[in-house]
């Protein structure tokens, strides 16, 4: 595992062994988490480390995922002064679910929690399914995003900056077959993946073994690594508490309408993609590239999906100092 990187805490081994209905979130989340009531009456699952008077910085999870995942270890973000905040999308962990949510309604949650910990600007990053929800973040609060960071993001695939028959060249045909469901149907999507999540959640190994017959070299060497195995397991049974909610409103809302676009981005945006990447094509952040105001990409020859995961620390940096422009 990258020197700068740690686990995140959590309280896995207390959970259920089976899963509730996605209705019925579990009522007791573990000690480090905060709830945080949404304006609408909603519960979100929130933790945060780091320097608590730092600078702030939303990061935001993939999908399936969570707030338990990959960050920089406690010493790093003291150092750097930054306060990392990571919560549930709805759907995911403890935090209730929205049916048919759009990834624009991340905006709301993430300024909700905001308020709650009293906190005013912040940057936000979004890692895979959390990159869209970044741009979110970007378009709908306006001066409050200092800076955005969308790694190994999806583009838009319907609407006027949309890929449109495009947003498949280069995919893998898991997430292809995924998205497909979701163009059919939310029914037929969630029958698809309540079943393949509750699975998951029991032994969280399924999935990637399940993922290692698309995934390319540079992603085998990233989860070979005993250490992130570890890591994505606990993310994935944390995420999956719900009978797959949280997923399968994220792929519904990746594959129609935003809610925003991308236009309306005004804050400067960092884009990084490795070449190889199948489960989000490099092609999506070029898109991004063009359709963003203001953006700069970074790609890197032979890197694939997972290698995002060590590029974080490097961007944090890019995120909280403008004066550091490496980020690779």
């Amino acid at each position: 595992m990258p020197q700068d990187l740690a686990e995140t805490p959590t309280a896995v081994a207390a959970h259920p062994a089976a899963p509730p209905a996605p209705s019925a979130p579990p009522p007791t989340p573990p000690d480090d988490v905060t709830m945080v009531s949404t304006r609408d009456g909603r519960r979100l699952s929130v933790s945060e480390w780091g320097k608590r008077d730092g600078t702030a910085v939303f990061v935001l999870h993939g999908t399936p995922g969570s707030r338990v995942g990959v960050a920089p270890r406690p010493s790093v973000l003291y150092r750097q002064g930054i306060r990392l905040v990571a919560y549930d999308r709805p759907g995911y962990g403890w935090s209730d679910p929205v049916p048919k949510r759009q990834v624009v309604d991340a905006a709301q949650d993430v300024e909700d929690i905001a308020k709650a910990l009293d906190i005013g600007r912040f940057a936000v990053v979004g890692r895979s399914g959390g990159g869209p929800h970044a741009l979110a973040c970007a378009a709908a609060l306006g001066d409050r995003v200092t800076r955005a960071a969308a790694l190994v993001s999806l583009a838009p695939r319907i609407g006027s900056d949309g890929m449109q028959d495009e947003w498949y060249t280069g995919m893998g045909q898991g997430n292809t077959d995924e998205y497909r469901r979701a163009e059919q149907g939310y029914e037929t999507l969630a029958e698809s993946l309540r079943d393949r999540a509750t699975q998951i959640h029991l032994d969280p190994g399924k999935l990637l073994d399940q993922l290692l017959s698309e995934v390319q070299d540079s992603d085998l060497q990233v989860i070979a690594d005993a250490g992130i195995r570890r890591i994505l397991k606990d993310n994935y049974k944390e995420a999956l508490q719900q009978q797959g909610a949280g997923w399968i409103d994220d792929a519904y809302s990746f594959a129609h309408d935003w809610g925003f676009r991308l236009a309306e981005v005004t804050t400067k945006v960092l884009l990084w993609h490795g070449s190889e990447d199948v489960f989000s094509p490099i092609s999506h952040s070029l898109w991004l590239r063009k359709m963003l105001p203001d953006s700069e990409l970074r790609t890197e020859s032979g890197a694939a999906h997972f290698d995002a995961i060590a590029r974080l620390p490097n961007v944090l940096s890019w995120l909280t100092r403008p004066e550091a422009p490496e980020c690779d």
